[in-house]
């Protein structure tokens, strides 16, 4: 007899301050993309609770009596008019901004009790002090993982690759640092361990994650990317060496859609998910069907508001993919209201990597997300007049995907040539390289060896004939 086994899953409720300057809509973006963060780590998110303020309270990110409007609810004290399980995440909006009395009792010491709770872990949308974090956890009574923490979190249980594993290892560790030392000062000479998601190995601070050790940690990482990335630049080289090579790279937003246009260009069984950061590594495959030139294509991270610095720091060597590109397919998720934050933060990573100058085409992807036939022809009206020669289209239709692989050719081959290539007949060996490296247009044969008319790049052309002893 098979027993099933129902694992709940973690639950967590997300919390947010609006500061002045941002707007309902901008906050209701934010929140709603920390609560996809969090399914993607496999929580539910059973609350959100948000409050208005000048600033962030310097103890604990809230104010008290948001604090202890959480720990009612985390500790299953039921209150209609601050249970958010019961509101939309609007109301709470509109009601945080009418402000509420604070009340100045002090937060009790302990965790809530395991078994009653109705929330494990509160997630914060932005990144706050280890001083915070751990006040704001004994005043709740569970663990807290702020913005940056959860984004960490999801690029270490995604990363495949050695060189990803490496380069996430590196921004954990150089995260996790100045946060271990302080909790170690903040819990004094008993070091409380905290537990849970995300905060594995804080009790270690003053002993295994010692501050040296982590900086030999870091080194050693270092090292193993530095041998990584040459050996890269040397497969490059040889691949180039052997033939000019058109390069496409995918950047965008997380979750845009660039790993399902990926597989739809390139024929490729590449990871689809509809999660965030579903992907991290680098994939690399060529066009399909193949033309000339050759174009290979490679998918990239995606890119996230608020990305932490050494994550992008330590993706440097995967994202020069597309500082190197000679073609840049900027994905955007058309159906998403907040696609214009999508783009200013896709552009702000692409100049900090050196790639802002790189021609692009810019994809508004999913326009079959956004409703029926006739708004999706108004969308894409209003997309084109605001971004002229852009492409409005959706990868799951064969229709769309044939234009967009149709304006990636045209791109490459307009400084393309066409020119008679004489062949005689005791060179014949290069047939292949002649088709391998340029379109046959015609193929006509005498006495002396075959003629070709061919459409290809001008120096491969220029190279080819050199061999031949042509001028022309």
């Amino acid at each position: 007899m098979q027993m099933e086994v129902n694992e709940k899953p973690a639950r967590a409720v997300v919390a947010a301050v609006q500061l002045p300057g941002v707007s309902d809509v901008e906050l209701q973006a934010s929140v709603s993309e920390l609560r996809e963060l969090a399914k993607t780590l496999g929580f539910e998110v059973v609350g959100t609770f948000v409050q208005k303020r000048d600033h962030f309270d310097t103890t604990a990110y809230l104010g008290i009596g948001k604090r202890q409007e959480m720990r009612r609810f985390v500790e299953n004290q039921s209150d209609p008019e601050s249970d958010p399980a019961s509101v939309s995440d609007a109301d709470v909006v509109r009601r945080a901004a009418k402000g509420g009395a604070a009340r100045a009792k002090e937060a009790a010491q302990s965790e809530a009790d395991p078994e009653t709770r109705r929330a494990d872990v509160v997630l914060v949308d932005h990144e706050i002090s280890p001083s915070q974090a751990r006040n704001l956890e004994i005043e709740v009574g569970c663990e807290v993982m702020d913005r940056t923490m959860v984004i960490l979190e999801i690029f270490h249980r995604h990363a495949r690759s050695r060189a990803a594993r490496a380069q996430v290892e590196i921004a954990r560790l150089g995260y996790m640092a100045p946060r271990l030392r302080e909790e170690a000062k903040l819990a004094g000479p008993k070091g409380r361990q905290r537990s849970g998601t995300g905060g594995r190995g804080a009790g270690e601070a003053h002993s295994a994650l010692d501050r040296q050790k982590i900086r030999d940690r870091i080194a050693e990482l270092q090292k193993e990317i530095d041998a990584m990335d040459a050996e890269r630049k040397t497969q490059r080289a040889r691949r180039q060496g052997r033939q000019s090579l058109a390069r496409v790279v995918l950047v965008g937003y997380t979750n845009a859609g660039k790993s399902t246009l990926m597989r739809a260009l390139t024929g490729s069984e590449v990871l689809v998910a509809n999660k965030l950061f579903a992907t991290l590594d680098t994939t690399v495959r060529a066009l399909y069907p193949e033309g000339v030139p050759h174009v290979l294509v490679s998918d990239t991270v995606g890119f996230i508001k608020n990305l932490p610095h050494d994550l992008v720091a330590s993706f440097k060597s995967t994202l020069e993919e597309a500082a190197e590109a000679s073609l840049l397919l900027h994905v955007i998720d058309a159906s998403d209201p907040g696609y214009e934050r999508q783009i200013a933060v896709t552009d702000e990573v692409l100049k900090e990597i050196g790639a802002q100058d790189v021609p692009r085409i810019r994809v508004f992807n999913k326009v079959d997300c956004v409703g029926d036939v006739d708004v999706q022809a108004a969308r894409a009206v209003a997309l084109s007049a605001q971004y002229p020669d852009c492409m409005v289209m959706s990868a799951r239709r064969e229709e769309d995907m044939a234009r967009l692989q149709a304006a990636i050719r045209g791109f490459f081959q307009k400084d393309l040539v066409e020119a008679e290539l004489f062949l005689p007949w005791a060179a014949q060996q290069l047939r292949g390289e002649v088709f391998g490296q340029f379109e046959v247009l015609e193929e006509r044969a005498d006495g002396d060896g075959t003629f070709f008319r061919i459409r290809g790049e001008p120096d491969t052309l220029s190279a080819l004939r050199a061999r031949l002893g042509q001028t022309q």
